[in-house]
């Protein structure tokens, strides 16, 4: 005996022909899904708030930046010390002696070379009053031979030509010119006044003044 069909199964239907739009829908399917894109909004703008914010914290990072820069004895260069020189091994020279100071100074000119005959001053060389006494004394002169003499004054050159003046015991004070060589001088004058025709002619200047322009005798010694 066939199964009694329960109410609730319904017979089944034959396929026929889809309805129209909806078979379509149903046989519509969905893209399959892409790569996951974060959702991101809009760029937010810059305020000026935020600006000022940003230009302090940059500004605070700077500043010990700058507070580590290079050192002022780095910044400088270092002095290049000049090249010493060695001296060349060799004998070792004297230095030059420097010329002797006179206190004077040096104005580069020449030396004037002064005229020995201008002044009359001690001689350096001779005669000696011993000499001029000999030549006064004795045979040819005009002192007696045993007569009393002292050098008072000279023997004084100028030039070649020489002067003296003798203290004589008993007789007037004497002067004496003489000319030539210290070793072997001539007897040119003696007496009380020797400014002479010969003495003004051809005696040197240093002669003539003490003879003829001051009288000699006591006149100091230039």
């Amino acid at each position: 005996m066939p199964p009694t069909p329960s109410r609730h199964d319904a017979p089944a239907r034959p396929p026929g022909p889809a309805e129209p739009g909806v078979g379509r829908s149903r046989a519509r399917t969905d893209p399959p899904p892409g790569p996951h894109r974060p959702i991101t909004g809009p760029a937010r703008p810059a305020t000026p708030s935020y600006a000022r914010r940003l230009a302090v914290v940059v500004l605070l990072g700077a500043l010990p930046l700058a507070g580590c820069g290079t050192p002022p004895e780095l910044r400088r260069p270092a002095p290049t010390a000049a090249p010493t020189r060695t001296a060349a091994p060799g004998t070792p020279s004297a230095a030059p002696t420097p010329p002797p100071d006179t206190g004077l100074p040096d104005t580069g000119l020449p030396t004037p070379t002064v005229d020995p005959g201008l002044v009359a001053v001690p001689c350096p060389d001779g005669p000696s009053g011993a000499r001029i006494v000999d030549l006064v004394r004795g045979r040819g002169g005009v002192l007696p031979t045993g007569v009393r003499v002292r050098v008072r004054t000279g023997p004084l050159c100028a030039g070649d030509w020489h002067y003296t003046v003798l203290d004589v015991t008993g007789h007037e004070t004497l002067q004496v010119v003489t000319e030539g060589r210290p070793g072997a001088p001539r007897l040119v004058t003696a007496g009380t006044d020797v400014c002479t025709a010969e003495v003004r002619a051809a005696g040197p200047p240093g002669i003539r003044t003490r003879v003829c322009d001051t009288g000699g005798l006591d006149v100091p010694v230039a």
